[in-house]
């Protein structure tokens, strides 16, 4: 897996509750993410807004003070959830941006837009100053940055219409990533994932196969197929994904408590109780401890 392990882990509680309560109140989402590390004002959780103040777009073109903008989801304005400083140093890079008529200094600007953005976690903003960047100088790599910023949003995303804008704008630009190379796996899967929320998501299950056929030990893919196996309700078939998973990587946690939550379900309780355990053993974190702690005590 290329996310963090604090990332893996604030997906992998959150996602667990709901999996157990029955909570995937979105009709095709696999994941619910946990409430707070995606925060967005209620404007942004609608859609984001245009540089400068621009009106809010579902994806189509608008003119903002900037200029118009490519058809882009993009980025939020700062908000509460950054400190004062972050909002004073991301005002004045944005104020820079869009009045500076040199096309180099533009792109140092977004480069520097798009790093800040990234470490205060607002990575639709992000993913929308690297797309910038992509376009002023196109490849496989500077598309996938920019795709992969917003499939980070896409992750944690809290509104159904925020999942299906975002990932709209993954397929966009994951689409670019395979046109340049249509071997990139991670790529693939992905825009697999993407077009899960879309009127489509039989075409993203195509595309995880393909790339599990490319790659059988691929974790990603593995674990994607695991969780959408658990959202379908085909436990057993779950416990197949992760027992893989597992296989190939004994150290995954997201895989080792994943496969508890499956194997719970099926009625096979010693071995989700291991399985916990195992997913445990291999992390630090109290949070994910005591979310252990609390399936087990629902084995009992």
């Amino acid at each position: 897996m290329t996310r963090t392990t604090s990332t893996h882990q604030l997906l992998l509680l959150a996602v667990a509750v709901a999996l157990v309560a029955g909570l995937f109140w979105l009709p095709k989402v696999v994941v619910k993410p946990k409430e707070g590390r995606g925060e967005l004002t209620q404007d942004a959780a609608r859609t984001a807004t245009r540089d400068g103040g621009g009106t809010a777009t579902n994806g189509s073109k608008a003119v903002a003070s900037s200029g118009e903008q490519p058809t882009a989801v993009s980025p939020e304005q700062p908000h509460m959830a950054l400190t004062p400083a972050q909002r004073q140093e991301l005002n004045s890079l944005r104020s820079r941006y869009a009045s500076t008529q040199d096309p180099a200094a533009k792109l140092r600007l977004a480069k520097t837009l798009a790093d800040t953005y990234k470490a205060a976690e607002k990575h639709d903003s992000a993913g929308y100053y690297l797309e910038q960047l992509a376009l002023a100088r196109p490849g496989e790599q500077a598309w996938q940055r920019a795709a992969d910023e917003y499939f980070e949003a896409f992750s944690f995303a809290t509104t159904a219409e925020r999942q299906r804008l975002l990932g709209a704008k993954c397929q966009e630009l994951y689409q670019k990533v395979l046109k340049n190379n249509p071997d990139n796996l991670d790529a693939k899967n992905n825009l697999g994932m993407a077009f899960m929320v879309s009127d489509n998501p039989m075409q993203g299950v195509t595309l995880l196969r393909e790339v599990l056929a490319a790659d059988p030990r691929n974790e990603k893919v593995l674990y994607n197929l695991g969780l959408l196996a658990i959202k379908s309700g085909q436990y057993d078939k779950a416990v197949g994904r992760f027992q893989e998973l597992t296989k190939v990587n004994p150290e995954n946690v997201d895989g080792q408590f994943y496969l508890g939550v499956s194997l719970a379900q099926t009625g096979a309780k010693q071995e989700a109780r291991q399985a916990f355990l195992k997913a445990k053993s291999l992390s630090p974190d109290p949070a994910l401890a005591a979310s252990v702690d609390e399936e087990l005590q629902k084995l009992q």
